[in-house]
This record gives C-alpha cells, structure tokens and sequence, in this order.
C-alpha cells in the first residue's frame, strides 16, 4: 500500500519538505522520500538555515574548505554553503522535474529577507541567486509585499521561477497571480517561450489562527457576550480563508485571459499552503494537511508534521468541500471584528521580520565559525565588564539588530545619527576595501621612492597621524626612504627634521585634505625653498580642486593623489592619504589591504551587531560614555604605542561635541587600582609576542575591581589596518549611541580663526599683542584667562589653586607648545604621574600645535569637565619662514594664545604657563607641578 503522503499526491496535491539540511541530504534523506513518499519539492527559508547551519559541527568543513580558498564576507560564506545545499536538492528533484516537464520537481531558495521592501535589490539578488544555482528546478522566494508585486512581474518576465511567500489574504494573492501573469504576458508579448516558466504562491495557514485564537480566547476570558459565537469558529478562520483563496484560483484559471496563456504552455500558480504545523496542542497535528487537500495544489511539510500525516493522516478531496461553511466563518470573523485584514496585513510585516530575525541569527552564526576559523589572521577583542555596563551593551546590540544598523551605516542612512549630512562623509567604508587608490600609481611611486633615502611627510591632523602610525609600526621596507612625519609649527621639531635629511636625496610629501591649513603649507613653503625649489621631489595628497592641488601643478610637482572629499581627514588613513606614504616606503599596500580585508568583512553590513566586531565596540564605548565612563584609557605593548596618537584624534574629534563625548586618554602610565576613578573604560592592545611586565595583572586586577577592560590582540604588525577600520566602526556607532554626528568638528575651527586673527596682526605690525602675565619667577610667567577668578599670586600657588579644583569624573590636560622629544615627553608624563595619583583623575597630554587638529574639539566641544595646562616657550633658536614675516615660533605662540582664549571662552579652566629662556625650563615645571599636586 501506498504511504499516505504519497496518496496525496495521486490525489493531486504535491508533497514538499519544509526542509533542508547538509546531513541529511548527504545521508540520502532526500532521495528516500522522493522515493518512497512521492515527494516532488522543497522549500528553504532563513529560519531553516539558521537551524541547521548554526548548530552542530554538520557545515564546518564546507566552511574551512571555502574560507581556505579566500576570506569572504559572512554572506558570501554562508551563500557557498546555502547554494551547495541547494544544488544538491536540485540534483535529487530533477529526475521528477523532467518527468513532469517542469510541472514539478522544484527547490526554492529565498532572497533576503533585508530587501523585502526593496523592489529594485530583490530583483537584482534574484537574479544573482538564479544565476549562481544554475539550475531550471530553481524557484527563488520572493516575499508577497507591496515591493515584491512588482518584483515578481519583472522576474517572471525574465524567465526565473518564483516562489512568492508570506501570502495571507486574498487580496496578496490576487495582486501575485496578476503579477504572474502579466509577466507571462509580457514574455508573449516578445515572442518568449512560457511552458517553462513556473510559479506558486505560499499562502501560510496556522499563523493565521494563532493570531485570530489569541483575540478570541481572551474575549472569552472576558466574559465576552459573543463567548458561543467566538468558540465556534476559533481554529476555523485559516482553513476557511485558504479554501477561498483556491475557490478564486479555480474560477481565474477557467477564465478567458488565463486560458489564452494555456494555450501557449503556460503553467497555472499552484497554491502552496505554508506553515501547516499545528501551533495550537489541542488540534490533530495533521489539521492545516487534512482540511486543504485538493487538485493543483502543494502542501509544504515540516519533517515532523510529514511523519505524523505518514502515521495519521486522512486523504480525501476536503478543499472544495463545505465552501459555504468557510464564507460564513470569514462572516462570522466580520462581524465579530476578529478584524481579519488586519491581522493579515500584520502578519506579513511579522514575517518579514521573523525571517530577517532569523537571518540576523544565522549570519551571526555563520559569522562565529567564520571568525573561529580564520584565528589569528583576524585581530581578537574581548571585553570583562561590570554587570550594568554589561547589560546595557547587550541591550543597545539587541537594539542595533532591530533595527538594522549594520545595514545602515553600510547604506548611508543618516538617520542612524541626527539625520543631517552624515551621509555625506562615508567615503572610508569603501576606502578600507582599496577602492580610493590607485593600485598602478601607488605601485609606479615605491619604485621612484626608492631613489631617496628620506621621505617627509607634511601634513597636521588626520593627514599626518596615520602615516605616523605605520612609519612607527610597521616601517620602510629595505631600499625603500624612511618616513619622517612633520604635523607641527615648532621650531625645534622642524630644526630637528631638517638636519636629519638631505633635501637633494629626500621625498616631500605635501598632505592635506583641504589644501589651505596653515601647518602643511608653512610647511610646503619651508622646505621647498629648503629643496632649492625643485619640485621634482614633491608631490601632492589632496582632494580635488583644492589650493595645494593649483600650488602643485604651478610648482611642478611630481606627482598629485587625489583624496577623496567623501572622507574626512580622522577617517582618510585607509585613503589616499595613508597609502601614499605607506607606498613611499616601500609597504606593498594590495598585501595590505589584503591583510585589513578580514576585519572589513567582519563589520560588513551582514555582520550581525553582536558578531560585528566594530559595532559590538562602538556600542560598548558608547554605553560607557553615557554611563559616566567616557575617559577611555588607552594602553599599549611597547610596539603598538603609536597606535594611541591616531586613536585619540578619532575618537575625541569625533565624538566630543556638544557637551558630550569620549576623552581619549593616551601614553598615560599604568598606575595603582586606587588612582583610577568610575570614569575609566581601559583599552589594551597587544602585539603577540610584545607583553609588558606587569601590565597584564594590572589589567586583571582593574577588572576585579569593577573597571570594564576591554582586551586587543593583533598577531602582527601587518595586521594593523584591521585596527584602523575596527575603531573607524566603532567611532561612528558610539556617536549614534551618543546622539551627535561623528563626522563634523564644529569646534575647531574656533582655534583656527582666533590663530589667524594673532598672526595676520603680527604680519601687520611685526608684534604679537602685548599680555601680562597672573604671576611669574625665574622660571616661567603664568597666565590667567581674564575671568579665572585667581587674580595674581605666586607662580606656585596659582598651580596650586588650579589642580585643587579637580573633582571626580574631571580629567587634567597638559598641552605642550614645545618640542615633542623625548625630554619634552618624559617630564609631561612624569607631571601627568602627579596629578592622577594625588586627585585620581584622567590625565591627557598633546603637542601643540599637533593636538589642535586631534583632541582639541573634545576639549573644546565635549564634557566640560577638562583643567587644562598650556606649555609654551620662547623658541630658540626661532625659525623663518619664508616669505612671511612671522617666523614657526612666533605662530606656534600665536597658535597657543588663540587655543587658550577659546577654550576660556568655552568655560574651560585653563592656565597657560610660558617657560623663560634663563630658568629651568620643563623640568622646573615638572617640580613645580609635582609640588602642586601633592599640596
């Protein structure tokens, strides 16, 4: 005797499974029910594959087989995968397919369920999953929303199969059957064949009750008056609508305009009656099976409700049967106001997002083994947090899957941030996959710097920390010119520059964005004039159109890179104006790119929040900062410490603004536990190899503390680009978790203008304006802002008053219009020492004017909580610059004046302290501040 499931084929309804998984098709579990139980289809879905890829060790070795013949996105891996799958089902179901001429024999593939409201992008990823299958047994599910009608026309049209799914009305499946065939017109229309183009639509059944139950059982909890009316239609209202829905294919296929398309070969839509698993444990299991038997129509089974119709189940012609009953029951709904249409139309946005929840679980899954199996060629990160910090990450990630943020930064949807332009400023997404450059000219200019022993870089923010970072890290290859990076308008540091090169064996790289801040082009100026004026040895990073751009070609320079004015300059190091000097010494930048490639994939817009490891940092500092813990304390391995100097520039001019934001707190040395306040969030980054003594137990003893850590690893130095983009990531969501736009710096510009307002003076009158000082001594003069309420006193009281001010969740900032030496450095870390462990505050420290275009809009625009101390000094010897009448020192002083009359004018408590030529200079400071911290 025939097993049931096979009878309900010869009564004219298809068997298909509601399933699809690798051990059972390679275990021969597909082909047994082709065999014995008449099975003729199957279906697939994100949920499906979310099962059977995110459990188990089953897919493991198809993934290491395809990862290990390139890295590939977290999409693309599970697609290898997927497709396989499907292939493989398809190979199964072609035997009946043939046997049937098409009628049957069909595997669906779903499109994403992220497009499900994107006519234009479902129509391309149908057509891209049709292609990459490759076989004519393909169906490719698209869903019935009201940007899949159109869709399904078009696909139809071009001759691809369609499963068309979550159909619950009557309504979606009279605008899908239009849809079909009108694409069949179509393809009559340009005398296209149509016997073989076929299509069902996925009419889902129990969901239906399981809503439509709910109302009614709790108006009969109730008490409802029409409890007996209710009761006796509940479990009725799914099967009664879908018996409808077939009463209208039949009279539709009998009609004129269908039977002229049967004529030509064309196929009917079958019906397919989806979700036929009993929700409810007191209705047969078998119901949505029994009730919706009839010719021209399929059932999709999961394997459980297979097995229970093989044991139980009852064949008979059920689906014409007792038509009238089902009108009245969809009366009865009516007039009850079960409100059916609304819980269809619900339903389908319910299905959408059901199926995108379980495709953000399987790629979140996928994205795992993905990271498991690339192991150390992916930087790690893991995070030891303080339980309500915890809880809060773990709820903003949940939020950032809801609602898609992956997919929107990915997008450039702007209302991820404030809605204003951000979308304007995401050309380093790109970027970071290599597409800014151009890899021939990178190429062409390693091998004319290898003419030079020295290449110089001239640049200031953005422009200048990244190359700095990569000089540092990874540095010139052999024959390739060193890199020195000039960011500044000290005269010491230029002095320092110059007599390290000869400009006739040496490489000038003129950076900057604009093409008109005041640093680089001083610079530009001093040693092009230093280089004889020969521009052959120059080039030029800029963006289109810009003053330098002019200034370059006037001046023949060898070379202009283009940058690109999508980008801004904290974000540009993956840009033109990181692989430009990468290039120049000698760093192979498609190796590079190759080697930052893993990161990339793994924040893509598939990634999953939580399995995304930029987003899932970008929410754990934002969260942070919002909790009070916005001093995010950057330690380091001895090799990647000049990590840090870019890291603060993204972070502080990215997110501090206002009055919010996260303060970057970097080259600040390691202390005791009681030294550190609830402000800190601490951030390690080792290199394998290059752990500091001691610093791993600090930073497990903080985090027994109660201090959330936050642990980096990076296997080698090549793999530092993945840190570039990680933090890129994370910077824009923390600003979304924040609520401001990472993207501007409106506070820089305030420094800038007042800078120019001192020097164009100066220029015209050979004199800065003339200030007196609070206090002074042998050693150096102090100067107040004119509303600091200290008045004058001693030098060393004035200290005093100032640091005596500090409160928790403060932070002290020294900033250093002075050489940036060893020296220099080691004497504002040693100051830095002091006031952190006598007030346990965060402490920042910046050359200036270096930090003006990094951390100054943080200490401009973010949490008024920052005590600033400006170092400055008279320059000896000075520097002239040429053709100006204001020399480097005269407008690095200019350059501190105007900074600390801004931040005064933002409320900040700032002291500027001048160092005199015959006193003792930093380290007099440095006792006097030592001295001030400890009173």
């Amino acid at each position: 005797m025939a097993s049931r499931l096979k009878q309900l084929s010869e009564a004219g309804q298809a068997v298909w499974l509601d399933f699809v998984d690798r051990k059972f098709l390679g275990q021969g579990g597909l082909r047994k029910l082709i065999e014995e139980d008449g099975l003729t289809g199957v279906t697939s879905n994100p949920s499906i594959f979310e099962k059977a890829m995110g459990h188990g060790d089953a897919y493991d070795a198809g993934f290491t087989e395809f990862l290990g013949k390139a890295d590939a996105s977290v999409v693309d891996t599970y697609e290898s995968q997927a497709i396989a799958d499907i292939k493989a089902a398809a190979t199964n179901l072609r035997p009946a397919y043939d046997r049937l001429r098409g009628k049957d024999g069909y595997v669906s593939l779903e499109v994403s369920p992220y497009l499900a409201n994107n006519t234009d992008a479902t129509i391309e990823e149908a057509q891209r999953l049709w292609a990459a299958v490759g076989a004519p047994n393909l169906m490719v599910k698209v869903p019935g929303t009201k940007a899949g009608m159109p869709a399904i026309r078009r696909l139809i049209t071009d001759g691809i199969n369609i499963n068309v799914t979550l159909l619950f009305s009557l309504e979606a499946y009279q605008a899908v059957a239009e849809a079909y065939v009108g694409g069949l017109e179509a393809r009559v229309q340009r005398a296209e064949p149509i016997d073989r183009v076929a299509s069902v639509a996925s009419f889902f059944v129990s969901r239906i009750d399981a809503q439509i139950d709910k109302s009614i059982d709790a108006r009969v909890a109730a008490n409802d008056p029409e409890s007996d009316a209710l009761k006796a239609i509940r479990g009725k209202v799914a099967i009664a609508n879908a018996k409808l829905a077939y009463d209208w294919y039949r009279r539709f296929i009998a009609g004129n305009r269908w039977q002229a398309l049967a004529a030509k070969g064309a196929m009917p839509q079958r019906l397919l009656w989806a979700s036929t698993g009993t929700k409810d444990p007191a209705y047969p299991d078998t119901l949505y099976i029994d009730t919706l038997i009839g010719p021209d129509t399929i059932n999709t089974m999961p394997p459980q409700t297979m097995d229970a119709f093989r044991d139980r189940g009852s064949v008979h012609g059920t689906l014409t049967k007792r038509l009238d009953e089902a009108r009245h029951v969809l009366d009865e709904a009516k007039r009850l106001g079960l409100d059916l249409g609304g819980v269809t139309t619900g339903l389908v946005d319910d299905g959408v997002r059901l199926f995108a929840d379980a495709a953000d679980a399987l790629l979140g899954a996928v994205a795992q083994k993905r990271t498991a199996f690339l192991g150390d060629r992916q930087n790690g990160m893991t995070a030891t947090l303080p339980t309500g910090l915890n809880e809060a990450v773990e709820k903003r990630l949940e939020q950032a899957r809801a609602d898609a943020w992956a997919r929107q930064l990915w997008a450039g949807d702007a209302t991820l941030w404030t809605g204003k332009d951000e979308s304007k400023w995401l050309g380093w997404l790109p970027a970071a996959r290599g597409q800014q450059v151009d890899p021939a000219a990178l190429k062409a200019l390693g091998e004319e710097a290898k003419r030079y022993r020295h290449a110089v870089l001239l640049g200031m923010g953005g422009s200048s920390l990244g190359p700095e970072v990569l000089a540092n890290i990874l540095g010139n290859a052999p024959g390739s010119p060193m890199l020195h990076v000039l960011d500044t308008t000290d005269p010491g540091q230029i002095t320092t520059v110059a007599a390290a090169i000869d400009p006739a064996d040496t490489l000038f790289i003129v950076s900057s964005k604009s093409g008109s801040t005041m640093e680089p082009e001083l610079l530009r100026a001093f040693f092009y004039d230093l280089a004889g004026k020969d521009g052959a040895r120059f080039v030029a990073v800029t963006d289109p159109g810009s003053k330098l751009e002019a200034t370059a070609k006037a001046d023949g320079f060898a070379h202009v890179f283009p940058g690109d004015p999508t980008i801004g300059g904290r974000y540009s190091v993956l840009s033109a104006f990181g692989m430009v000097p990468a290039a120049a010494m000698g760093i192979d930048v498609h190796a590079f790119y190759e080697a930052t490639a893993p990161m990339v994939f793994a924040c893509g817009a598939d990634a999953p929040p939580a399995a995304n490891p930029g987003i899932r940092l970008g929410a754990l500092i934002g969260e942070a900062a919002l909790a009070g813990r916005d001093k995010l304390t950057i330690l380091t391995s001895p090799k990647l410490a000049p990590f840090g100097a870019w890291l603060e520039q993204l972070l502080a001019e990215s997110t501090g603004k206002e009055g919010k934001g996260i303060v970057p707190v970097d080259l600040e040395p390691i202390g005791a536990i009681e030294a550190y306040g609830a402000d800190r969030l601490f951030v390690h980054f080792e290199m394998a190899g290059d752990a500091e003594d001691g610093l791993d137990t600090a930073l497990t003893k903080l985090a027994e503390a109660g201090h959330p850590v936050v642990r980096i690893t990076v296997a080698k130095p090549e793999l530092i680009g993945q840190e570039f983009f990680r933090w890129e990531i994370a910077t824009a969501v923390a600003g979304a978790v924040i609520g401001i736009d990472p993207f501007d710096q409106p506070d820089v510009e305030d420094a800038k203008i007042a800078t120019r307002k001192l020097v164009d003076a100066y220029e015209a009158s050979g004199a800065l304006e003339p200030e007196t000082a609070a206090a002074e001594d042998n050693d150096f003069a102090i100067f107040t802002a004119d509303d600091s309420g200290f008045g004058s006193a001693q030098p060393a009281a004035l200290l005093r008053m100032h640091f005596a001010g500090l409160a928790p969740g403060d932070y002290a900032g020294f900033l250093g219009y002075v050489e940036r030496d060893e020296t220099n450095a080691a004497a504002i870390a040693a100051m830095r020492v002091a006031v952190r462990d006598a007030k346990a505050v965060a402490t920042v420290a910046g050359f200036g004017p270096r930090f003006l275009h990094s951390t100054g809009q943080a200490y401009k625009g973010g949490p008024a909580s920052g005590v600033f101390l400006t170092i400055t000094r008279d320059p000896d010897p000075d520097l002239a610059i040429p053709g100006r009448t204001a020399s480097f020192g005269t407008v690095q002083i200019a350059q501190a004046r105007g900074d600390m009359d801004v931040l005064a004018a933002r409320g900040r408590r700032v002291l500027r302290v001048h160092l005199k030529k015959a006193g003792g200079r930093i380290e007099a400071l440095r006792a006097a501040i030592v001295a001030a911290a400890q009173n």
